[in-house]
């Protein structure tokens, strides 16, 4: 019952939530996306499951969870789906070392009723609470090279990455085999 009452007021929350003007003071560069907005605030940084659910292993899942922010502002839950990369490579490696803790963070909030989107962000930057310096929310990368020390070279991670190209190799780049590949390259190119 309690669960119950909680997800209610889960989603309840967003109806209360971007009262405040959450881009004062931002400094989120534009990523020219649809109903994106400048957003800098304060949150504890938290095991999305756990607080949906009230299953809650020790810190925050340790990298095998989605994490989220819950704003000090109104308590409402921020999805961080993107850090300050090119790429969708979602935010957890930079939320990770924070677990538990309270953090500001910098960067762009997706609203949108119209599209379903409600408290989507993209963290650009962040430090724990009280810290003078900010930190790059670019540590995806970092940790992908560390766990992928013979994929260095020139290019985009993605283009040197071992899953991506086994997968190209036994698909192909379409999902559909070399063939079809070798086809729609033939047509679409030649």
């Amino acid at each position: 019952m309690m669960r119950a009452a909680f997800a209610l007021a889960l989603f309840a929350l967003p109806a209360q939530a971007q009262q405040a003007d959450f881009s004062v003071g931002s400094e989120a560069a534009p990523w020219n996306l649809y109903a994106e907005s400048p957003a800098l605030f304060t949150a504890k940084v938290v095991d999305l499951t756990c607080e949906i659910t009230g299953d809650c292993p020790a810190d925050c899942g340790a990298g095998r969870r989605q994490l989220a922010l819950l704003r000090t502002a109104d308590q409402a839950l921020v999805y961080p789906m993107k850090n300050a990369q090119p790429v969708f490579s979602g935010a957890a490696s930079e939320l990770a070392p924070y677990c538990g803790q309270m953090v500001e963070v910098d960067g762009l909030m997706i609203t949108d009723p119209d599209i379903g989107a409600q408290n989507v962000y993209l963290v650009q930057r962040i430090r724990a609470e009280g810290a003078a310096d900010w930190v790059k929310a670019t540590q995806w990368t970092k940790d992908w090279a560390a766990k992928n020390p013979d994929a260095a070279g020139d290019g985009p991670w993605f283009r040197r990455d071992p899953r991506v190209n086994a997968l190209i190799a036994e698909n192909g780049y379409f999902g559909l085999g070399a063939e079809t590949d070798a086809q729609l390259v033939k047509e679409l190119f030649e």
